[in-house]
Protein backbone atom coordinates (compact mmCIF):
# COMPACT_ATOMS: atom_id res chain seq x y z
CA UNK A 1 0.00 0.00 0.00
CA UNK A 2 1.44 2.91 -0.75
CA UNK A 3 1.87 6.12 1.81
CA UNK A 4 2.40 9.84 1.32
CA UNK A 5 5.47 9.19 3.02
CA UNK A 6 6.76 6.60 0.97
CA UNK A 7 5.56 8.72 -2.22
CA UNK A 8 7.03 12.14 -0.88
CA UNK A 9 10.28 9.74 -0.70
CA UNK A 10 10.33 8.27 -3.74
CA UNK A 11 9.54 11.98 -5.50
CA UNK A 12 12.28 13.71 -3.72
CA UNK A 13 14.11 13.72 -6.65
CA UNK A 14 11.54 13.13 -9.73
CA UNK A 15 8.53 15.21 -8.80
CA UNK A 16 8.83 19.44 -8.07
CA UNK A 17 6.37 19.45 -5.28
CA UNK A 18 6.02 22.57 -2.73
CA UNK A 19 5.06 21.58 0.62
CA UNK A 20 5.96 24.87 2.62
CA UNK A 21 4.20 28.18 2.57
CA UNK A 22 7.82 30.22 2.62
CA UNK A 23 8.70 28.45 -0.76
CA UNK A 24 5.11 28.89 -2.21
CA UNK A 25 5.34 32.56 -1.57
CA UNK A 26 8.95 33.12 -3.45
CA UNK A 27 7.42 31.06 -6.24
CA UNK A 28 4.77 34.30 -6.31
CA UNK A 29 7.30 36.68 -5.65
CA UNK A 30 9.06 36.04 -8.38
CA UNK A 31 5.93 34.86 -10.50
CA UNK A 32 2.79 37.06 -9.64
CA UNK A 33 0.78 34.52 -12.25
CA UNK A 34 1.47 31.49 -9.43
CA UNK A 35 -0.53 33.27 -7.11
CA UNK A 36 -3.46 31.04 -5.52
CA UNK A 37 -6.81 33.46 -5.25
CA UNK A 38 -10.39 32.46 -4.18
CA UNK A 39 -12.21 31.96 -7.41
CA UNK A 40 -15.38 33.21 -5.71
CA UNK A 41 -13.19 36.78 -5.50
CA UNK A 42 -12.30 36.98 -9.20
CA UNK A 43 -15.81 35.64 -10.24
CA UNK A 44 -18.64 36.26 -7.63
CA UNK A 45 -21.73 34.64 -10.03
CA UNK A 46 -19.74 31.23 -10.26
CA UNK A 47 -21.56 28.43 -8.39
CA UNK A 48 -19.84 25.53 -6.07
CA UNK A 49 -20.62 22.40 -4.98
CA UNK A 50 -17.20 21.07 -3.75
CA UNK A 51 -17.81 17.48 -3.61
CA UNK A 52 -14.88 16.54 -1.48
CA UNK A 53 -16.13 18.88 1.30
CA UNK A 54 -18.70 16.55 1.70
CA UNK A 55 -19.13 12.49 1.56
CA UNK A 56 -21.27 12.60 -1.20
CA UNK A 57 -18.38 11.75 -3.93
CA UNK A 58 -17.25 8.43 -4.72
CA UNK A 59 -14.78 8.01 -1.97
CA UNK A 60 -17.95 8.32 0.68
CA UNK A 61 -15.32 10.49 2.65
CA UNK A 62 -15.22 14.17 3.27
CA UNK A 63 -11.74 15.10 1.97
CA UNK A 64 -11.41 18.68 2.50
CA UNK A 65 -11.75 21.12 5.52
CA UNK A 66 -13.95 24.02 3.30
CA UNK A 67 -16.25 24.10 0.38
CA UNK A 68 -13.66 26.33 -1.00
CA UNK A 69 -12.13 26.70 -5.04
CA UNK A 70 -8.54 28.55 -5.21
CA UNK A 71 -6.84 28.17 -8.34
CA UNK A 72 -4.09 30.29 -9.95
CA UNK A 73 -4.56 33.84 -10.76
CA UNK A 74 -4.42 33.28 -15.06
CA UNK A 75 -7.35 30.68 -14.78
CA UNK A 76 -9.57 32.55 -12.79
CA UNK A 77 -9.54 35.48 -15.14
CA UNK A 78 -10.22 32.94 -17.53
CA UNK A 79 -12.79 31.82 -15.79
CA UNK A 80 -14.15 34.94 -15.10
CA UNK A 81 -14.36 35.41 -19.47
CA UNK A 82 -15.78 32.15 -19.42
CA UNK A 83 -18.81 33.15 -16.92
CA UNK A 84 -19.61 36.27 -18.45
CA UNK A 85 -20.05 34.39 -22.19
CA UNK A 86 -22.64 31.63 -19.98
CA UNK A 87 -24.48 34.62 -18.41
CA UNK A 88 -25.54 35.79 -21.91
CA UNK A 89 -26.95 32.78 -22.79
CA UNK A 90 -28.87 32.29 -18.85
CA UNK A 91 -26.45 29.71 -17.86
CA UNK A 92 -23.47 29.90 -15.19
CA UNK A 93 -20.11 27.33 -14.14
CA UNK A 94 -20.44 25.27 -11.34
CA UNK A 95 -17.42 24.10 -9.55
CA UNK A 96 -17.14 20.67 -8.11
CA UNK A 97 -13.00 20.92 -7.81
CA UNK A 98 -10.56 23.35 -8.24
CA UNK A 99 -6.81 23.44 -6.53
CA UNK A 100 -6.38 19.75 -4.94
CA UNK A 101 -3.18 19.62 -1.90
CA UNK A 102 -1.01 16.68 -3.29
CA UNK A 103 -1.55 14.64 -0.18
CA UNK A 104 -5.01 14.21 -0.81
CA UNK A 105 -4.65 12.97 -4.70
CA UNK A 106 -2.06 10.63 -2.68
CA UNK A 107 -4.84 9.73 -0.20
CA UNK A 108 -7.24 9.02 -3.49
CA UNK A 109 -5.19 6.72 -4.84
CA UNK A 110 -4.86 4.35 -2.14
CA UNK A 111 -8.33 4.69 -1.92
CA UNK A 112 -9.01 4.02 -5.34
CA UNK A 113 -5.63 3.13 -7.15
CA UNK A 114 -7.36 3.30 -10.73
CA UNK A 115 -4.73 4.42 -13.36
CA UNK A 116 -7.07 5.92 -16.03
CA UNK A 117 -9.37 7.78 -14.28
CA UNK A 118 -7.20 8.88 -10.38
CA UNK A 119 -4.49 11.03 -10.52
CA UNK A 120 -1.11 9.86 -10.23
CA UNK A 121 0.88 10.36 -7.55
CA UNK A 122 3.95 9.30 -9.35
CA UNK A 123 3.12 12.32 -11.73
CA UNK A 124 0.58 14.58 -9.66
CA UNK A 125 -2.54 15.99 -10.85
CA UNK A 126 -2.63 19.50 -12.85
CA UNK A 127 -5.35 19.71 -9.85
CA UNK A 128 -2.14 19.88 -7.67
CA UNK A 129 -0.57 22.23 -9.70
CA UNK A 130 -3.54 24.71 -9.06
CA UNK A 131 -4.61 24.58 -13.02
CA UNK A 132 -7.83 21.95 -13.75
CA UNK A 133 -11.39 22.37 -12.45
CA UNK A 134 -14.04 20.06 -12.21
CA UNK A 135 -17.15 21.85 -13.56
CA UNK A 136 -20.60 21.89 -14.97
CA UNK A 137 -23.06 24.02 -16.88
CA UNK A 138 -26.36 25.18 -14.35
CA UNK A 139 -29.66 27.26 -15.33
CA UNK A 140 -29.13 30.77 -13.64
CA UNK A 141 -33.17 30.85 -13.30
CA UNK A 142 -33.93 27.33 -11.82
CA UNK A 143 -30.07 26.78 -10.67
CA UNK A 144 -30.14 23.29 -11.69
CA UNK A 145 -27.32 21.70 -13.19
CA UNK A 146 -28.25 20.70 -17.38
CA UNK A 147 -28.36 17.55 -18.01
CA UNK A 148 -24.80 15.77 -19.46
CA UNK A 149 -23.60 12.27 -19.96
CA UNK A 150 -22.84 11.33 -16.54
CA UNK A 151 -22.69 12.46 -12.84
CA UNK A 152 -19.57 13.67 -11.84
CA UNK A 153 -16.81 11.49 -10.70
CA UNK A 154 -18.32 8.35 -13.20
CA UNK A 155 -15.67 6.14 -13.63
CA UNK A 156 -17.71 4.93 -17.07
CA UNK A 157 -17.29 5.32 -21.04
CA UNK A 158 -19.86 7.81 -21.09
CA UNK A 159 -17.44 9.94 -18.83
CA UNK A 160 -15.36 10.76 -21.96
CA UNK A 161 -15.61 13.88 -23.95
CA UNK A 162 -16.23 12.08 -27.29
CA UNK A 163 -17.98 9.07 -26.23
CA UNK A 164 -21.33 9.28 -28.51
CA UNK A 165 -24.11 7.09 -27.27
CA UNK A 166 -26.28 9.67 -25.21
CA UNK A 167 -29.35 11.59 -25.69
CA UNK A 168 -29.27 14.84 -28.21
CA UNK A 169 -29.85 16.67 -24.96
CA UNK A 170 -26.76 15.79 -23.08
CA UNK A 171 -24.19 16.01 -26.30
CA UNK A 172 -26.02 19.62 -26.85
CA UNK A 173 -24.78 20.16 -23.03
CA UNK A 174 -21.42 19.17 -23.37
CA UNK A 175 -20.64 20.43 -26.34
CA UNK A 176 -21.51 23.95 -25.58
CA UNK A 177 -19.45 23.44 -22.32
CA UNK A 178 -16.46 22.50 -24.12
CA UNK A 179 -16.57 24.64 -27.26
CA UNK A 180 -16.76 27.57 -24.64
CA UNK A 181 -14.24 26.51 -22.44
CA UNK A 182 -11.76 26.14 -25.40
CA UNK A 183 -12.64 29.33 -26.37
CA UNK A 184 -10.41 30.94 -23.50
CA UNK A 185 -8.08 28.58 -23.28
CA UNK A 186 -9.05 25.11 -21.35
CA UNK A 187 -8.36 21.86 -22.53
CA UNK A 188 -10.95 19.16 -21.99
CA UNK A 189 -9.35 15.93 -20.13
CA UNK A 190 -9.93 12.90 -22.60
CA UNK A 191 -11.51 10.78 -20.19
CA UNK A 192 -13.75 13.49 -17.91
CA UNK A 193 -16.31 15.64 -19.58
CA UNK A 194 -16.20 17.76 -16.75
CA UNK A 195 -12.71 17.89 -16.32
CA UNK A 196 -10.62 21.09 -17.89
CA UNK A 197 -7.17 21.92 -17.75
CA UNK A 198 -5.73 25.77 -18.54
CA UNK A 199 -2.76 26.15 -21.52
CA UNK A 200 -0.24 27.92 -20.28
CA UNK A 201 3.74 28.20 -21.22
CA UNK A 202 4.28 28.63 -17.19
CA UNK A 203 5.77 25.77 -15.55
CA UNK A 204 3.41 25.24 -12.07
CA UNK A 205 4.93 23.33 -9.66
CA UNK A 206 2.69 20.72 -7.77
CA UNK A 207 1.77 22.13 -4.38
CA UNK A 208 1.06 20.02 -1.26
CA UNK A 209 -0.64 23.17 0.77
CA UNK A 210 -3.71 23.19 3.01
CA UNK A 211 -6.00 25.58 1.53
CA UNK A 212 -5.54 28.28 5.40
CA UNK A 213 -2.26 28.81 3.18
CA UNK A 214 -4.22 30.80 0.76
CA UNK A 215 -6.47 32.80 3.49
Amino acid sequence: MLSIHSIKAQNTKKLLVIYTKETYLKSVKEDSNKALVLLKEYVPSIKLDIKYATSQNIFYQKLYSKAVAYIRLPVAKALAKVQEELKSKGLSLKIYDAYRPYSVTVQMFEMLPDTLYMGLPWTGSKHNRGIALDLTLVDLKTGKELKMPTPFDALVYASHPEFSLISDEAKENRELLKKVMKKYDFVVDPMEWWHFNYKSSTNFEILDLPFKTFE
